[in-house]
């Protein structure tokens, strides 16, 4: 059997046979994608983007936009878009206009189209998309990007005076690096590429590579403009940041030594300290660590002269018989003056004496009180100096406090005038900035600026170790002939440090030689409390002092 030979008419016949049945494929592919862009999803919009480098490096661009009836759409491009620390690549957009429903303006540095209902042809040439890159350039333009309406396709193409040598499609939000639906060189003389569903306000940038000498570079590359350069990261404003940082962490640091002090001083176990001493006839008294007294106890724990300070203080000075305190009827108090103040008085006690009890002025009731406005501003000038003669700090801790927040505020001012004159002149307002910043966290942190001494920490450790004495000592710890002075003596203690009922618990039931009670009173324990809550009430009144209780060492 002969296998058949074709004849050479044949084999020409079948070739062209076989070209124009290629041929018929691919305009039926073109006319399907054509027709599939020409024929939108109903109510969606979606964009066919061509573009056209021209030798003079200008780049044409027609867009072709499917808006659904009775739909505006607006996109909003804009002309500088930054590449560097302090750097924008500016375009410019020229000749733009619709062909159907809608405008195109350009304004400062910005792109806007509104387009309505219907197809629209938009037309504009853009000046600054070609830049070099190393030995080769660049075609970059943001083909899609600005609307307020999701898309539901973008086709781009895109052709050159050569073929191009790259591209490199991303879409999605601005900054984001994910790439297009699909993006190739087509037949090697242009570039395709397509993105499926593009949300509102994502874009698609485009970036084309071609041969060096193909067309000039126009690329225009500027400094930043407005805030975005006044606030722009520089060597200098960048030196102030870490100068900034460097301060705030020493800050911190000094801090953390200061007051570690005082976290060692909290957090050691610390036991009753022995305040009972005994005289050589076996007699029992009280003695507080380091002579601290009542009101300095509050002082030095929590920083502040509080009301319960000047309230322990004057139980103290009755204690120690300089006043005498009764109670009278009708719920009422009388402080009376028993024994002059002399010079074993301390400034701040002087103090608290001549409020209560100012010269020709014998006795006096709570309720008087209430309708005198008594100046308690002395009384804590006093203190305060008090417990920085004791070295217990090193200066006065509310001077220090206002002292640090006042300096933050005027750093914190300056810093803000400096930024907005910066940023008007010469930039670098991250400078100024910095300086703002730095003021305000100094002025936050001066509340924590008064850092105690090391002594003023040592005696912060023998006060809790006080309280665990007012928390463990029991009546028979003490003899009953000394149970009266050493309940009495131990009192004011437990005034300033909270113990008060606890106290009372354990000694309450005493004839005091410093407190009367009236006919219709039986119980000490409750009717010292209701006079604790009385004067407190009058020394609050004065509005020069905190009213607090219980400071907790």
């Amino acid at each position: 059997m002969r296998t058949p030979v074709l004849s050479a008419a044949v084999l020409k016949n079948w070739g062209v046979a076989i070209f124009a049945a290629a041929a018929l494929t691919s305009v039926m592919t073109v006319g399907t994608a054509a027709g599939a862009l020409a024929q939108p999803l109903p109510g969606t919009v979606s964009t066919e983007v061509r573009m056209k480098l021209e030798r003079d490096s200008r780049l044409s661009v027609t867009e072709t936009v499917h808006v659904p009836d009775g739909k505006t759409v607006k996109r909003t491009v804009p002309l500088r878009l930054a590449v560097g620390n302090d750097l924008e690549r500016q375009y410019q957009v020229t000749d733009a206009r619709v062909e159907g429903k809608g405008s195109a303006n350009v304004s400062g540095d910005k792109f806007s189209v509104t387009l309505e209902g219907g197809q629209a042809t938009l037309t504009y040439t853009v000046v600054g998309a070609v830049a070099p890159v190393g030995d080769a350039l660049e075609v970059r333009w943001q083909v899609a990007g600005g609307w307020d309406t999701e898309l539901d396709k973008v086709a781009v193409t895109f052709s050159a005076p050569d073929s191009p040598t790259s591209v490199n499609c991303l879409a999605g939000p601005v900054g984001s690096s994910q790439p297009c639906t699909s993006a190739d060189l087509a037949d090697g003389k242009g570039v395709r590429a397509q993105e499926i569903k593009l949300g509102a306000g994502e874009r698609v940038d485009v970036a084309i590579g071609l041969s060096a000498g193909v067309v000039p570079p126009n690329a225009v590359v500027v400094e930043q403009s407005g805030l975005a350069a006044a606030f722009a990261l520089t060597p200098i404003s960048g030196a102030a940041l870490g100068g900034l940082l460097v301060l705030l962490l020493g800050g911190v640091a000094l801090l953390w030594y200061l007051r570690g002090r005082d976290a060692a001083a909290l957090a050691s176990e610390v036991g009753a300290v022995s305040v009972l001493v005994r005289d050589q006839n076996n007699r029992v008294a009280f003695a507080s660590p380091d002579g601290v007294l009542p009101g300095q106890v509050g002082t030095v724990v929590d920083e502040h002269v509080d009301v319960v300070d000047v309230t322990a203080t004057v139980i103290d000075l009755a204690v120690r018989n300089y006043l005498w305190i009764a109670e009278t009827e009708g719920h009422d108090w009388q402080i009376v003056r028993r024994n002059p103040a002399d010079a074993s008085l301390s400034g701040y006690e002087r103090a608290v004496y001549e409020a209560l009890l100012p010269q020709g002025v014998d006795a006096v009731t709570v309720s008087e009180l209430r309708g005198r406005r008594i100046d308690l501003a002395r009384v804590r000038d006093e203190l305060y100096a008090d417990v920085v003669e004791k070295r217990w700090f090193v200066r006065r801790p509310d001077a220090e406090r206002s002292l640090f927040w006042w300096v933050g505020v005027v750093i914190a001012v300056l810093g803000l005038v400096a930024t907005v004159v910066l940023a008007l002149t010469v930039g670098n307002a991250l400078f100024g900035l910095a300086v703002a910043v730095g003021g305000v966290a100094l002025a936050f942190g001066a509340r924590s600026m008064p850092a105690r001494t090391k002594r003023g920490s040592e005696l912060l450790e023998h006060v809790r170790g006080l309280r665990g004495y007012l928390h463990g000592v029991t009546p028979d710890d003490v003899p009953e002939e000394d149970r009266e002075l050493v309940f009495s003596r131990s009192l004011p203690y437990a005034v300033v440090l909270g113990e008060t009922e606890g106290w009372l618990t354990k000694f309450g039931q005493q004839d005091l030689y410093w407190y009367g009670n009236a006919e219709t009173s039986t119980d000490f324990r409750r009717s010292f409390p209701a006079f604790l809550g009385a004067l407190d009430g009058v020394l609050a009144q004065a509005g020069h002092l905190r009213s607090l209780r219980a400071p907790n060492p």
